[in-house]
Formats: structure tokens, C-alpha cells, sequence
């Protein structure tokens, strides 16, 4: 029986199948980390904030898919993929996939709109993330 992610592999699908490099791994998640520390700083601007939360979310949730042993050809899936990755549910993978609607929009049309809620959910999110990825190392 193949898993969720080995169905998502192929010619045109969002993932391809790549061994795992523990030295990637361990630079994604320190960077990630050190993003997400950086965005508990509240005497940053809610953008920064908003950058840096989203962009240590999106560090950890593909340091989860690299253990995995996938890469993704786009940065949504890395937060679709968190039910199988990490066993996080909707409750975090739906916050991370609005914020990503919100940086593309930031990012292309010049319309980063954030709030005090999206961030503070985004950063929760993240930390929910880097607690279930702490729980897992990478095999030799």
C-alpha cells in the first residue's frame, strides 16, 4: 500500500522521492528555529513578525517533508503535508496555508495585510510545528 506521500511523486506531482541529507536537515531547522525566535520579538513590526513566523514555518515544515525523504516542487505542500509529515492536523496546516495565501499576495501585489490575530495564530501554528519536529531525528 503506498502512503499519502508516495501518491503525491511523480512526473508533474507536487513531490519527488530524494534521500534525506542530514546536514540539510539540521541547517533547515536551525534556521527555522532561529525565525521563529526572532518573531516572538514584539517589538517588531507586525510585517516583520508576519515574515519571519511564516518564513520559520515554512523551514520546519519542509525540514518535516525532507525527513520524510521527499522534496517539494512548491512551498504550499510542505503545509498540506503536515498530517503526514508530523501528524498535525487542520487546526495548524489551515493557518499555515492562509498565511501563505497572505505572503503571495504580499509578495506579488504589493498587499501584505496582516493583524494582531493572523500573526499570533501563524506563530502558535509555528510552534506547534517545532515542538512535533524536536520530537524527531534523522535515522543514519
Amino acid at each position: 500500500m503506498t502512503s499519502p506521500l508516495e501518491n503525491l511523486c511523480g512526473p508533474g506531482k507536487a513531490l519527488k522521492a530524494e534521500a534525506l541529507d542530514a546536514k540539510e536537515f539540521a541547517g533547515l531547522c536551525r534556521s527555522g528555529l532561529a525565525r521563529l525566535n526572532d518573531a516572538d520579538n514584539d517589538s517588531l513590526s507586525l510585517e516583520s513578525r508576519f515574515d519571519l513566523g511564516y518564513n520559520a514555518a515554512h523551514a520546519l515544515c519542509l525540514a518535516a517533508l525532507r525527513l520524510q525523504g521527499y522534496r517539494s516542487g512548491n512551498r504550499y505542500i510542505v503545509f498540506q503535508a503536515l498530517p503526514h509529515t508530523l501528524g498535525l492536523g487542520p487546526q495548524v496546516w489551515r493557518v499555515l496555508a492562509k498565511c501563505h495565501e497572505i505572503r503571495n499576495l504580499g509578495e506579488y501585489e504589493g498587499d501584505l495585510n496582516v493583524d494582531e490575530r493572523i500573526v499570533t495564530d501563524l506563530l502558535a501554528a509555528c510552534h506547534l510545528v517545532a515542538a512535533a519536529i524536536a520530537t524527531r531525528t534523522p535515522s543514519p
